[in-house]
């Protein structure tokens, strides 16, 4: 199977607000775990989640900041890139995303502040970087929406459609989309615990994130050299149920991921996993990876990197994707923090836990899962 060449990324989460700020945040298995930055934490069984911190928190919550987090990170891994403007400006950008602008409708709502309606669109908001004529796709496939993005690039580029395609991840915490989680959670989460058997359920959190996937040649051409390269993305539609996840679909996804790689299980060295914290996924992805990985399932160390960042919705899949980058690049896996007690279901397989470790990695997986059973599974690829 021929290769795709990431040749740029960026990312901002609770823990950090660049790139190297994030992963180091997260090899320290620091968690950005923190009250309300802005909501009345009353209104809700759980007060707490994992936000951002990027506005003066004694002033009102501005809007649009899941746009202005998403400009903010395609412009640094397209800078890293190196993309020439006579190219960007023809260059696709796909952003995943579970919300949108839905934070800013709500403050438009309730506390009048500006909105108009275009601005729901991201197009608007990266128009300027693409000078108006790249085509801006907005994919809202939930919690997978980042890795279903990754797709369409993929299948974009090897149709001959772009020489390069933006993909990128963006969702700030709603209201209603916490409300929502309220609602899901039986018990009250105190923190996120992706695999522990005492995990009480999902946290929200904020992040973006963003990469340059582009054709080999065409990086060649530029005499660019890949930071990591995309294997495949593989992507199932179970529709088994409104939240609760199937295996089945799940393992799907899994299955067709490594035949669109050209990598199996034996090959996987790095499973970063969907990893929610709830009862139901956890068991579901457990199984579904012991059902694709076999007697390999073992072996494959295993991190929940949401334990530390929440879960940032349609940005997950991305943020996955940039922290895997760069778990290659340094040869060191972030542990997946709190994970004290493994589920029963998982107890014979490798999580990384309680500090960072350092090992060679050659290919990682990347799990992204959504409500309605939309499943998109990654593979890289090492550059080194």
């Amino acid at each position: 199977m021929s290769r795709l060449a990431i040749t740029g990324s960026a990312m901002m989460t609770s823990v950090g607000l660049d790139r190297d700020a994030c992963f180091d945040a997260l090899c320290a298995g620091r968690s950005g775990h923190r009250p309300f930055l802005w909501f009345d934490g009353n209104r809700f069984k759980v007060q707490n989640a994992y936000g951002i911190a990027d506005a003066p928190l004694d002033e009102r919550e501005p809007p649009l900041r899941a746009s202005r987090w998403l400009v903010q990170v395609i412009e640094r891994a397209v800078a890293e890139a190196r993309l020439p403007a006579d190219v960007l400006e023809h260059t696709p950008v796909i952003v995943g995303t579970g919300l949108r602008e839905l934070r800013s409708a709500e403050l438009w709502a309730r506390e009048g502040q500006p909105l108009q309606a275009f601005q729901l669109h991201f197009e608007a908001a990266v128009a300027g970087l693409l000078r108006g004529n790249g085509p801006v796709i907005t994919l809202s496939n939930a919690c997978s929406a980042g890795n279903f993005a990754l797709a369409v690039a993929e299948d974009m580029i090897r149709l001959g459609e772009a020489d390069a395609v933006v993909v990128a991840g963006t969702d700030s915490l709603t209201e209603s989309m916490v409300g929502l989680a309220d609602r899901a959670n039986p018990l009250k989460p105190e923190r996120l615990q992706p695999f522990d058997r005492d995990r009480k359920g999902v946290i929200l959190g904020e992040g973006a994130a963003a990469l340059v996937i582009e054709s080999p040649s065409a990086a060649a051409k530029r005499n660019i050299e890949p930071i990591a390269w995309l294997r495949g993305v593989g992507t199932s539609c179970d529709a088994f149920h409104e939240t609760a996840p199937d295996p089945d679909g799940i393992a799907a996804a899994m299955r067709e991921a490594h035949e669109r790689s050209g990598r199996g299980p034996g090959q996987i060295d790095l499973l970063l996993a969907h990893g929610t914290g709830t009862a139901l996924n956890d068991e579901a992805e457990i199984a579904a990876f012991r059902a694709v990985f076999g007697a390999q399932a073992a072996r494959v160390a295993i991190s929940g990197l949401k334990s530390m960042t929440g879960h940032t919705s349609g940005a997950s899949a991305v943020v996955g994707v940039v922290t895997a980058i760069e778990c290659m690049r340094r040869g060191v896996v972030p542990p997946t923090a709190g994970l004290e007690q493994v589920l029963a279901a998982g107890s014979d397989f490798d999580f990384v836990r309680g500090e960072a470790r350092r090992m060679p990695i050659g290919n990682v997986q990347v799990n992204a899962f959504g409500f309605g059973g939309v499943n998109a599974v990654a593979i890289l690829e090492s550059a080194s």
